[in-house]
């Protein structure tokens, strides 16, 4: 009798500690089976960077859910929520400097981004106004050999943010 009162009270502990499966807690109502994806839009004139994040996010929910994605602007009105994205600010700033050469060594990227996801009817599911990231990367010293290497720190930031802002809409972190 001790014992099977010891693990009924064992098990009623146990299913109230907060542990969850992933996906049980989850922003997106079970409706939700497909998601519209438009191309951010972009407060900068840095290239390309809302078609990288864009991207980055439906590689992410791709290969992290089962819904179904939608790029095209055409079909976006036959999804059952839409996720929005803005890129608000990007700059880059030198971070250090070589001083033998008097020229800079190394640079800091930051990009904040806002993303909002919407059902059907315009409610808002999911909203974050200042996603922020930073990448530092160095910069070629050699001109004969250069290379430019802003746009693989700016892949390296769309990815952070992607795998960020689907972790917080799956697990409502």
């Amino acid at each position: 009798m001790r014992l099977t009162s010891f693990t009924v009270l064992l098990l009623f502990a146990l299913t109230g500690c907060g542990y969850h499966t992933a996906g049980s807690a989850t922003h997106l109502p079970a409706n939700v089976r497909t998601l519209a994806v438009p191309i951010f839009t972009t407060r900068v004139t840095a290239y390309h960077s809302e078609m990288v994040f864009t991207q980055a996010v439906i590689r992410e929910l791709d290969t992290r859910t089962k819904y179904r994605i939608i790029n095209s602007d055409s079909d976006k009105d036959a999804a059952d929520a839409i996720l929005r994205g803005t890129i608000i600010s990007q700059s880059v700033a030198p971070l250090t400097y070589d001083s033998s050469t008097s020229q800079t060594s190394s640079y800091l990227i930051t990009i904040t981004a806002k993303v909002v996801l919407t059902d059907h009817d315009g409610h808002i599911l999911y909203q974050n106004d200042a996603l922020g990231y930073r990448e530092q990367y160095q910069s070629t010293q050699d001109l004969s050999g250069f290379i430019q290497e802003d746009s693989p720190a700016v892949r390296r930031i769309a990815r952070d943010f992607a795998q960020a802002v689907v972790s917080d809409m799956l697990e409502s972190f």
